[in-house]
């Protein structure tokens, strides 16, 4: 392909090749079983989750209608991302399609971003569920849960499409060997010949946006959670509500972390290996996905009272 005077695509690469590690292969044959189990625990995890919630009508609530959204989410960016990582580690599957690359890359950045505006949400659900119980039932509806499926949704997809489709637009002049597991913005868009620094904005500029305000939308819902739980008097009411509320917390903060701390290593990479940036994108993938149905789902008690039921009918 070459570049025409419309502007269209140009390059001279049908396909990109995954090298996952070059600097530490062993890593591959180490990580390799530990990341196969937490695949299958967050595929399992989250489809059961699914299910039960689907199956059970005592679970037809906006509270888990939005824990479902999550759950498909995770199971989204796990089958988008994981597989192919394994491929790579046990076959040496390293060829990906070119377009097939920049469609991996769309997925994730923008189900990244759904899973951070979701997380957002229920924060918002649990904040009017310990603030303002009375309101509850009248804020958070079926119909409240519809239009937060349709912002999180409308929201990022429009917002991350420019992230594609600029990588993709770059002019690919014969290297096509990404340092990386996945098809990652920046590491895709520096085998380029052309200049990247309005992919390397964007990237920066729309990341820090979506996912930097949820974070703080967040850390708003839980201190007023923190403030409101504190001021009350029933015994055993500040235990319960502290049990719950900390786990998901905890739960957000570590999506949060990983990802900082991915973009800390990336600021000083000189200091570090490369190939540690590319294992936090990678369990950036799936370990949430793991851990999401177990804090969210696990832990309440209508959940695992309708997972039991489930169960006892799938063996009866």
């Amino acid at each position: 392909m070459t570049t025409n005077q419309n502007g269209n695509i140009s390059t001279d690469v049908s396909d990109f090749l995954l090298n996952c590690f070059a600097r530490s292969p062993s890593w591959q044959l180490s990580i390799s079983l530990p990341l196969s189990l937490l695949f299958l625990l967050a595929m399992g995890a989250n489809g059961i989750l699914l299910i039960t919630i689907w199956t059970e009508a005592s679970l037809h609530e906006p509270m888990y209608y939005l824990l479902s959204i999550l759950s498909l989410l995770d199971i989204v960016l796990c089958l988008t991302v994981i597989p192919k990582v394994l491929a790579i580690f046990w076959f040496d599957l390293k060829s990906i399609g070119f377009y097939a690359c920049f469609l991996q890359m769309y997925i994730m950045n923008c189900f990244l971003a759904m899973e951070s505006c979701t997380f957002m949400v229920m924060a918002y659900d649990r904040y009017v569920a310990i603030c303002h119980p009375l309101r509850y039932p009248s804020i958070i509806t079926d119909q409240f849960v519809a239009k937060a499926a349709i912002f999180i949704l409308a929201r990022n997809v429009i917002s991350t499409v420019p992230i594609p489709i600029l990588s993709s637009r770059l002019h690919y002049c014969g290297r096509n060997v990404i340092e990386n597991c996945i098809c990652a913005n920046m590491s895709v868009s520096r085998l380029s010949c052309d200049d990247v620094t309005i992919n390397r904005l964007y990237q920066f500029a729309g990341g820090w946006t979506l996912l930097g305000s949820d974070l703080i939308l967040i850390f708003l819902s839980y201190s007023l959670i923190l403030q409101a739980v504190l001021r009350l008097k029933a015994e055993g009411a500040m235990a319960k509500a502290l049990s719950t509320c900390g786990s998901h917390f905890i739960l957000i903060l570590f999506f949060s972390t990983i990802l900082l701390v991915f973009v800390l290593t990336h600021v000083v990479k000189k200091k570090v290996s490369p190939d540690v940036p590319v294992l936090l994108n990678v369990l950036h993938h799936v370990i949430p996905a793991a851990l999401n149905p177990i804090v969210y789902g696990v832990r309440t008690q209508e959940i695992k009272q309708g997972i039991g039921r489930l169960l006892d009918r799938a063996w009866y």
